[in-house]
């Protein structure tokens, strides 16, 4: 049966949870969301944008034949959403629910974050049209073909197939791998057609399209799958 996949939704969203971007960040998103040249940053922040990225990138390609964004997740949204509400009283328990005293103060979604180019959201907004982009490209999030060939607890690393496209994740805090072996199924060569680490979406261009690389296949068995190449991740 088909699945729609979502990295957040309206429970995340809600009063008495936080959004993806906020249980990553925390309060630092108050104070160093600013775009480079125009305030401080913190490792807090920078973790918590290529986290974030990446969390998104990888629920759309495994977590099923479609892919749901909510209410600000596209930009991550640093705030929870709470209508206004008057005191109550469980209908169950009895039990006091303090109300809001009617606040419309977090009863809204700031898109504006998103458009102030002297602030981070933009890249993660940037990021998100970019995946919708390469789906409407490639198809990949209703094609049948998926595979994981690795899982390497240790090198925090993540390669699977969907469709044509072959995705390369690395979680590890501290590590990059050069020369890093991936399986694949179809033979090369390969081009790169996304990368989080582009600045346009606030990375570090250590992998980018502008040095347009080529990467060649190698035959013999790795992971599982009939191919293998190498790159940077």
């Amino acid at each position: 049966e088909p699945c729609v996949g979502y990295a957040e939704s309206h429970d995340q969203a809600l009063v008495g949870d936080k959004t993806i971007a906020f249980w990553l960040m925390d309060k630092d998103m108050y104070d160093f969301m600013a775009a480079p040249g125009y305030g401080p940053t913190s490792p807090t922040v920078d973790r918590g944008i290529a986290l974030h990225k990446m969390i998104r990138l990888l629920t759309m390609a495994l977590g099923g034949e479609s892919y749901l964004t909510f209410m600000g997740n596209e930009f991550g949204h640093p705030e929870w959403i709470d209508f206004p509400r008057d005191d109550t009283y469980s209908t169950s328990t009895g039990e006091f629910i303090p109300g809001n005293g009617g606040s419309l103060d977090k009863c809204r979604r700031r898109w504006d974050l998103a458009d102030a180019d002297f602030l981070k959201y933009q890249y993660l907004l940037k990021f998100d049209r970019a995946m919708m982009h390469l789906d409407k490209a490639f198809g990949f999030v209703s094609a049948p073909h998926t595979w994981v060939s690795r899982k390497d607890e240790g090198d925090k690393v993540i390669v699977a197939e969907r469709g044509d496209l072959v995705f390369v994740f690395n979680f590890h805090p501290t590590q990059s791998y050069s020369d890093y072996r991936v399986g694949c199924c179809n033979p090369g060569p390969y081009k790169l057609v996304l990368s989080s680490d582009e600045a346009v979406f606030g990375g570090y261009e250590n992998v980018s399209k502008k040095y347009d690389a080529e990467y060649i296949t190698a035959e013999g068995n790795y992971d599982n799958r009939p191919h293998s190449f190498q790159v940077y991740t």
